[in-house]
């Protein structure tokens, strides 16, 4: 009852607050035999850590993870593997400053959850959000990187990425899309012409290729249903879309089908996306792709109207280090959490069809 895990077979519970001592995950249902060490997860951890650019918080944090069970090597083996058992992960918190929050321990921030939580709970970690601070996503991102060996094992050369598309009014050209340029630019950017009038509001795209025909199970638990929602527990998420989304409602029926021919390898050939790789709920073997909005950071240094924990009327000033573009570092955290639900799903189709 308390919604700190999430998938089926694949689960994964994430611990800890954004200024307590550490915060980490423990992911279950990974299969034994998965190759997996702590340099496979820490590559993922340091495109999501804070501190590498103006553009995002200044926290410095090494987000070194620790591995603290569910692998195994000794000198016969080649790599360390999987057991089969709980992985537990921990990533210390050695960069916390609590007391940066002091001022507002019984101060409501407007557009953060503090009010909603207090109402809920009737207590609040005032520190950074405790809870519901984005630095849980640290967690999502460790447990993601699981979810990409699994995934790699069983379905190889599968592609899970990210990419910043629009921010604002401001879109890319989808015609200069470069992959490459994802990991030279802080924003994650696919197009280097569109970065240089962004601010403060961001939409993300992520992709995974390679995932075969079959995966979802309908009516309730519909493949694009689970990355929706997967999607949507990311902080500050207030929008999903997958494929064209609410641009189909702009279509026709004849230009939103996805026509189909017979392929080389005796496969369908789509001749468009227009469903994003899903259709009734089940993935059709073409990239599955989603889209998600951020909404502008509420963490700001000009003086807000709230009410305090007594309810008396009051303003509030957010110090602290936060996000100045609070969705840039979530292109790592959307790719961890689709990499998570089709693990997910890649385990429930073998367990209902045999498929290996």
């Amino acid at each position: 009852m308390s919604y700190n895990t999430f998938g089926h077979v694949f689960r994964v519970t994430t611990f800890g607050e954004s200024h307590g001592p550490a915060l980490g995950c423990v992911v279950d249902g990974c299969p034994p035999g998965i190759p997996l060490k702590e340099s496979d997860i820490q590559k993922d951890l340091d495109r999501r850590r804070p501190g590498q650019s103006k553009y995002v918080s200044q926290r410095k944090e090494p987000d070194r993870v620790q591995i603290l069970s569910g692998v195994f090597q000794d000198e016969r083996m080649e790599a360390q593997l999987t057991t089969g058992t709980p992985i537990a992960l921990m990533i210390e918190n050695l960069d916390a400053r609590p007391r940066d929050y002091s001022d507002i321990r019984d101060k409501f921030r407007p557009g953060h959850a503090d009010y909603t939580y207090w109402a809920k709970y009737e207590v609040r970690d005032y520190r950074g959000g405790g809870r519901q601070s984005a630095r849980e996503t640290a967690a999502r991102v460790a447990a993601g990187a699981i979810a990409r060996n699994l995934l790699d094992s069983v379905y190889p050369g599968v592609h899970i990425r990210g990419a910043l598309v629009q921010m604002g009014p401001h879109h890319i050209a989808r015609e200069r899309w470069d992959w490459d340029e994802v990991a030279r630019n802080p924003f994650f950017c696919p197009d280097a012409g569109a970065i240089a009038g962004w601010a403060a509001y961001l939409e993300i795209e992520v992709v995974a290729e390679g995932i075969p025909a079959g995966l979802g199970a309908p009516i309730y638990a519909k493949l694009d249903a689970e990355i929706a929602a997967a999607l949507m527990s990311i902080n500050a998420v207030k929008g999903v879309e997958i494929g064209d989304g609410f641009a189909s409602a702009l279509l026709s029926g004849e230009n939103n089908s996805d026509e189909m021919r017979k392929g080389s390898d005796g496969n369908p050939a789509f001749l468009s996306n227009h469903a994003g790789g899903i259709l009734g709920g089940i993935s059709s073997g073409q990239p599955i792709v989603a889209r998600f909005a951020v909404k502008p950071t509420s963490s700001i240094l000009k003086p807000m109207r709230t009410i305090d924990i007594a309810g008396n009327e009051t303003e509030i000033v957010t110090k602290g280090r936060h996000d100045p573009c609070v969705g840039i570092r979530a292109v790592p955290v959307g790719e961890a959490m689709l990499a998570c639900t089709l693990a997910d799903h890649a385990l429930l189709h073998r367990a209902q069809t045999g498929a290996p």
